[in-house]
């Protein structure tokens, strides 16, 4: 019952999404090694550019308090196939989560569960440079 948990706590983070413009709402989970959830919804900005993505808010808050190991990750959205993050987000998740699992989901109750890898198959990250 893990994911249910994490879906459930993603759906209800969508709900605070500040969508004015695009009305595309995004909650996400994100579950540390510990157990503990970190939630986030995005924010938009009317220059879109300074938009920040569900994934990324969840991510930071958990940062932002000493987490840094992860293990799962649930993205919910309205989408029908449920959406998968975006580049910016997958190569965040990539150098900080690693190869953790994300489960998409939508509203209609409709999930995928993948590994970061297979969603972002050839990341840049420290091997790289």
């Amino acid at each position: 019952m893990e994911i249910e948990e994490l879906i459930a706590r993603a759906t209800q983070a969508r709900e605070n999404a500040c969508a004015g413009y695009s009305h595309y709402r995004v909650g996400a989970a994100l579950r540390a090694s510990d157990g503990k959830i970190y939630t986030g919804c995005n924010v938009e900005n009317s220059t879109y550019g300074l938009t920040v993505c569900a994934e990324r808010v969840a991510l930071w808050k958990a940062l932002s308090e000493g987490e840094r190991t992860f293990t799962q990750l649930a993205v919910v959205t309205a989408s029908d196939p449920p959406a998968s993050p975006c580049g910016a987000c997958r190569q965040v998740l990539w150098e900080y989560c690693g190869n953790l699992e994300v489960v998409l989901a939508n509203l209609q109750g409709l999930r995928r569960a993948l590994r970061l890898s297979e969603i972002f198959p050839q990341p840049f990250d420290q091997r790289s440079l």
